[in-house]
């Protein structure tokens, strides 16, 4: 059946919307809001980043609305998997953490769109045409966010020598506060190689924790 058509020729074609979400009564609200919003039509809900990987390609969304806390794969990992199998689709976050690291991580993995769960429906769905007519619409928190980040000097990182090259970088993301498992999503390694990776930097460093650790490497850090 084609998508709609009337006596006057046929309608615009409504933007094809997908939601990757693992909070079911979240998900759900999202789909009706999507579905009962005019111009819009919902293609897929999926529950999780691989799920999202294996069913979106088929579905075509123009916009995909993606949660970063995902259970397995993490919604920043997905984007650019997804991407590779989508490249004309827009990525939105819709999550809960407003933080300048996750935000940053989320854009260089290919969102062009970044909002808070909390915004309303009526703005989601501004948003949501802004993203497909090519804007990149943000929250006005996360906007903030992201100036400061910009207002802010970066911390002080001198680079131990006998730390390599990976390592720093393991360690530079344990500073911002990752997860070994979102570490090892983000750089495309074994979650028992990014523990085998801290535990040498523990060793190299003289140390025993994260804390410790970040605070040798960053010490202006607070």
């Amino acid at each position: 059946m084609a998508e709609n058509s009337n006596a006057n020729g046929p309608a615009p074609q409504r933007i094809r919307v997908a939601i990757v979400e693992d909070d079911s009564e979240i998900r759900h609200g999202l789909e009706s809001m999507v579905s009962s919003s005019a111009g819009f039509i919902c293609v897929a809900a999926c529950p999780n980043a691989e799920e999202a990987l294996v069913g979106l390609p088929q579905k075509q969304p123009d916009v995909v609305l993606m949660d970063i806390g995902l259970p397995g794969m993490s919604g920043i990992a997905c984007i650019p998997r997804l991407k590779e199998r989508l490249p004309h689709a827009q990525v939105m976050m819709l999550t809960v953490f407003d933080d300048p690291d996750r935000i940053f991580e989320s854009l260089k993995a290919g969102a062009t769109g970044y909002l808070v769960k909390k915004t309303s429906p009526s703005k989601l769905a501004r948003s949501i045409r802004d993203l497909h007519a090519g804007g990149s619409p943000m929250s006005s928190q996360i906007a903030r966010r992201v100036v400061e980040a910009f207002q802010q000097p970066p911390p002080r990182f001198e680079a131990p020598p006998q730390l390599s090259e990976r390592e720093q970088d393991i360690l530079t993301r344990l500073a911002q506060g990752f997860l070994y498992k979102e570490i090892a999503e983000i750089l495309g390694i074994s979650l028992e190689t990014v523990r085998t990776h801290a535990r040498n930097i523990y060793k190299k460093l003289e140390v025993r924790t994260r804390m410790q650790a970040v605070n040798k490497v960053f010490p202006k850090r607070k």
